[in-house]
């Protein structure tokens, strides 16, 4: 098979672009200040080089020309660079290299900002292995903060690593302006964070690299990523200042072999992972979109014998930690991970990286699939799209752009003088917490709020929402996703598109990915029959939780703790490979297999009844009654069990989806009620209802329905449900 280009447009990822030419060797802008670094500064730039490469990197490593060219600019004061390299390259040799020279002329410390936890740790490990005295202050070390300040007062650092959101807390942020002033050099590291056109934008990111600049203006500072193409490189370099140098090189990885594996269903993606994970020599990571996909798969793979682990941002500090130490000890074959291990992971012997399921950007896939092969000849990342990303992409495409209406109400809810909480801003807003907490973030990077001791405040700026920029970035998301989609099709060489993508100055076709070999090396039978099977039977034989509701929410009638409901149970949650296509099916009654998978985990959960169910009642309004009603129906035949009709809907009102939970409780006080003779129904019962719904997404339907039933007598009321939504 020939390797075919596609056209032109297939790859243009973004409208209106900022034109950025590049030195192809170099990799230096054109448009970029001229170095005027004087020849003693360039020397002591490659001898730090050296020197740090001579401690960290194999034998024989000498120093980039731009590696020597960032150090040298950087020794210089006021100094701003951004360096845009490929994984493995040494952007961190930069700064340790420019860390070494400063101090040996008199400088502070450096002051590393990172966006992990698992970048900081590496990056501690590495300051000491270029022999620099290094600590970090991070949301998992509070207990430590106080001896590390110490440390840094008495000038026994080289290095001090902290995380964005550490400049969040108003005591944090007011010892700031006292830290940059003692600094020699700030780093901002996966700069890209700090662009909201970047696939990873984080608005505690750009709001530091504000602070970095207005408090520290004589201080260098260095700015460095992986994953940037030119548009969020331009905004980068804008955001650091004027005579920014950016310093960009090829992002082609000839160690990485690119394949994409299309058209398996759920459950053959499952049972391709199981097969490859005995295919492929060495340990790697296997990327899932959700945190649900991670656990779920990482139980499969275990249970067909595989030394896997998940990696979520569930997990505490210790155990990611104790993950990532395994993986880099070779002790696990696997890590199934969500983007949670991503930026700054550092294994250079990874052998593989797989996606279940593609991530919304090109930009996103690159930073992941770059963790493998840094230190290996032949290293393998390999995509396995599925048909449910793109209900993902579109979720991802907005979560981050402010809707004004909910501006505007929180915006009302705060003054200039007295601090309110997010539970009392979620109260009086009806925002949800998780969208109020994102707004927040986002208004402060302008200063139009303020945390401070006790919670947030109106900052002295006003805010204009620019509907124009929103536009912009959702169309720019919508490029990004035509991009993966193409991608995920193998519409011309690989690695080129990834390149394109990422405005690489020398894309050119790689020669070793599927498309260019004609087809994929890994697994190129396709999936084991009998592994497929296994992945239904396993997916179909867990138990999901319904943990109950304990507190009601603020602002509604209901007050303290809920006696409503037990835990329940769930047959499916999201797009459940087991059940996805069975609940797809069409029709007022569900399919015989979801009925016997019902029949199954009640099965299952019988041995942790404390009494066994004494009637079934459907709850009303949860989406397909009629089907609701034939399952309960099948559960009351099977089980010789009484079907109630206990609870109903009132017409007239609407019970919203996305606000805050007390206004969703109010709203369903309003519209469900007891029916007709339910308390007389209800009264010669000695045991629980079994409430059974279609679908839950909270869990407030079910909560406020449980607290009907156990007012009106119900002795226990145990949730069912056939479909948990995400």
């Amino acid at each position: 098979m020939t390797p075919t280009r596609p056209a032109e447009p297939a790859f243009r990822p973004h409208r209106d672009r900022v034109a950025m030419p590049v030195d192809a060797v170099g990799g230096v802008r054109e448009d970029a200040p001229v170095s005027t670094t004087a020849p003693a500064a360039t020397a002591r730039a490659a001898l730090a080089l050296q020197a740090v490469l001579d401690a960290m990197a194999p034998e024989g490593a000498t120093p980039r020309e731009d590696q020597i060219r960032a150090v040298a600019e950087l020794l210089e004061p006021s100094a701003r660079v951004l360096v845009v390299q490929a994984t493995g390259w040494g952007k961190s040799a930069v700064y340790w290299a420019a860390t070494r020279a400063l101090r040996e002329q008199g400088a502070g410390c450096t002051l590393v900002v990172s966006p992990l936890l698992a970048l900081m740790r590496d990056q501690v490990a590495a300051a000491a292995g270029a022999g620099l005295a290094a600590a970090t202050v991070n949301s998992s070390n509070v207990e430590e903060w106080s001896t590390v300040l110490a440390r840094l007062e008495g000038d026994e650092l080289d290095v001090l690593l902290i995380s964005p959101e550490r400049l969040a807390s108003p005591s944090f942020s007011a010892q700031l302006e006292r830290l940059v002033d003692r600094c020699g050099l700030v780093v901002v590291d996966e700069a890209h964070c700090i662009s909201d056109w970047g696939s990873d934008f984080r608005p505690d990111y750009q709001r530091l690299a504000r602070v970095l600049v207005r408090l520290g203006p004589a201080t260098p500072v260095l700015a460095t990523t992986a994953t940037a193409n030119e548009r969020v490189t331009a905004d980068v370099a804008r955001q650091l200042g004027d005579g920014t140098v950016t310093l960009r090189g090829t992002l082609a990885r000839p160690s990485l072999r690119l394949e994409v594996q299309p058209g398996l269903s759920a459950l053959e993606r499952y049972a391709w992972v199981d097969g490859a994970l005995r295919e492929v020599p060495g340990s790697g990571i296997v990327y899932c979109l959700t945190v649900a996909e991670a656990e779920r798969l990482a139980g499969f793979l275990a249970e067909r014998g595989h030394e896997v682990a998940a990696y979520t941002g569930s997990l505490d500090a210790g155990s990611r930690a104790e993950v990532e130490d395994r993986l880099r000890r070779n002790e696990l074959k696997a890590v199934v991970a969500t983007s949670a291990l991503g930026m700054g992971y550092d294994k250079p012997d990874l052998a593989f990286c797989v996606h279940v399921g593609s991530p919304s950007s090109p930009v996103s896939y690159y930073q992941q699939v770059g963790r493998a092969g840094r230190a290996l000849d032949d290293a393998v990342a390999v995509l396995l799209p599925s048909e449910a990303d793109e209900r993902l992409w579109d979720w991802f495409a907005t979560a981050s752009i402010p809707d004004p209406r909910d501006v505007e109400r929180l915006l009302g809810a705060l003054d200039a003088g007295t601090a309110r909480s997010v539970v009392q801003l979620e109260g009086a807003t009806a925002v949800r917490r998780g969208r109020l907490e994102a707004l927040l973030k986002l208004l402060a990077v302008d200063d139009v709020v303020r945390r401070v001791d006790g919670g947030w405040i109106l900052g002295p700026e006003e805010w204009t929402h620019d509907e124009a920029h929103w536009d912009e970035l959702r169309a720019v998301r919508a490029d990004e996703a035509d991009l993966m989609r193409s991608y995920a099709h193998g519409r011309g060489c690989l690695m080129e598109y990834l390149q394109r993508a990422l405005d690489d100055p020398d894309p050119s076709p790689c020669g070793r990915c599927s498309v260019c070999r004609g087809g994929p090396t890994v697994l190129a039978h396709g999936p084991d029959p009998t592994s497929v099977v296994a992945a239904r039977d396993f997916v179909r034989g867990q138990d999901l939780v319904v943990e109950a509701r304990k507190r009601w929410p603020s602002g509604v009638e209901r007050r303290g703790t809920i006696d409503a409901c037990t835990d329940g149970r769930a047959l499916a949650f999201a797009d459940d490979p087991g059940w996805a296509a069975a609940l797809r099916s069409p029709g007022d009654t569900y399919p015989s297999e979801v009925l016997d998978g019902v029949v199954a985990v009640l099965g299952r959960w019988r041995s942790r009844w404390a009494d066994r169910p004494v009637a079934v009642a459907p709850l009303p309004g949860t989406g397909a009654d009629a089907r609701v009603r034939h399952l309960c129906d099948h559960l009351g035949e099977v089980g010789h069990l009484p079907v109630l009709d206990l609870l109903a809907r009132l017409p007239g009102h609407p019970v919203p989806d996305d606000v805050a939970a007390g206004a969703r409780v109010a709203a369903l006080d309003a519209a469900l009620t007891l029916a007709p003779g339910a308390a007389e129904e209800l009264a010669p019962l000695r045991g629980p209802v079994l409430l059974v719904s279609a679908t839950m997404r909270t869990g407030w339907t079910q909560t406020v329905a449980g607290a009907l039933l156990r007012e009106a007598g119900a002795p226990a009321v145990m949730p069912l449900v056939v479909h948990r939504l995400p």
